[in-house]
């Protein structure tokens, strides 16, 4: 009865700091990549951007998801990966203005999508 107890407890605990682990990680890589998204975006607005920038924020987000993937759904994923060639096909042809408006869209995803994820009681519910 004791080692059930304590084997449960256990559990419990383990599934705890998993979830803190979770949680945390998913905002840091967000956090990163909205930070990648927005200088873009600053780039692209102001006319200073080449495809360059574009392909380092495809590469910055090409390596993050490689671990997103064990804790997000893949349609989150392949959502955000749908927005983000977009912009870089727009930007490659150098239509800036419908660039921005794919590059807002990823910066509400980026800023978004890590809350579904808290440790909240209406995310367990």
């Amino acid at each position: 009865m004791v080692k059930s107890i304590i084997y449960t407890l256990s559990a419990v605990a383990l599934c705890i700091v998993f979830f803190i682990f979770v949680e945390v990680h998913v905002k840091d890589e967000f956090t990163k990549f909205n930070g990648a998204v927005c200088t873009l975006y600053d780039k692209v607005e102001n006319e200073e951007v080449n495809r360059e920038d574009a392909y380092a924020v495809r590469n910055l987000w090409e390596n993050q998801k490689e671990t997103l993937h064990i804790f997000l759904p893949h349609n989150d994923i392949s959502y955000i990966d749908y927005w983000l060639n977009e912009a870089c096909s727009l930007i490659y042809t150098k239509n800036y203005d419908l660039a921005l408006g794919k590059l807002e869209v990823l910066k509400e995803i980026s800023l978004n999508l890590p809350h579904g994820y808290t440790l909240k009681l209406e995310n367990i519910f």
